[in-house]
């Protein structure tokens, strides 16, 4: 994921800089074209994206508002889409596979919050240029830059999520259920 990060970012900020030097080297404003190139893109997404994701992946797409799970659910591979919004996870009482779950989360602005109970492994690998991270007692903010960490027992745990959000600013915070 990390290699990955770091082209997303990189490319994203070569075609603004070759975009601005070319509306200004010519005098042909560019965002004109660009913006409604990129609503035609975001909409096709919305339309196609559930039918390209890999199988056994859930999809979710929900533009504005929060995305909220507790309460007892199956934890399965998903992809969540959300251009402005929260999403809280809840899992003290979902059922989680004996193996490594992935959610993917997309969008412009979030914040994601991770309740996990004892004994499940968690890995953030995060693309964006700006995150800021709590896990537990750890905080750690970046920029420009692609982030990951596990936490100790993600290598041992037999229950293990693996978060990967790609925003433009996020926030996420994992902490341990109240006992």
């Amino acid at each position: 994921m990390q290699n990955r990060g770091y082209l997303i970012i990189g490319g994203a900020l070569v075609i603004l800089g070759l975009s601005v030097l070319v509306s200004e080297l010519t005098g042909f404003n560019l965002c004109a074209v660009w913006l409604p190139l990129l609503l035609i893109g975001i909409g096709l997404l919305i339309l196609f994206r559930p039918r390209m994701a890999r199988t056994g992946t859930e999809v979710t797409i929900q533009p504005l508002g929060d995305v909220k799970r507790k309460g007892q659910w199956i934890v399965a591979d998903e992809e969540i889409w959300l251009f402005v919004g929260d999403l809280i996870l809840d899992l003290t009482e979902a059922v989680l596979p004996l193996d490594e779950v992935t959610i993917r989360a997309y969008g412009f602005v979030s914040g994601i919050k991770l309740i996990v109970p004892e004994g499940v492994g968690v890995a953030v690998s995060s693309t964006a240029f700006l995150t800021t991270t709590r896990i537990f007692d750890h905080k750690r903010d970046t920029f420009l830059a692609p982030y990951t960490e596990t936490t100790p027992e993600y290598e041992t745990a037999a229950k293990k999520v693996r978060i990967e959000p790609l925003y433009f600013v996020t926030e996420v915070k994992v902490r341990h259920a109240p006992s």
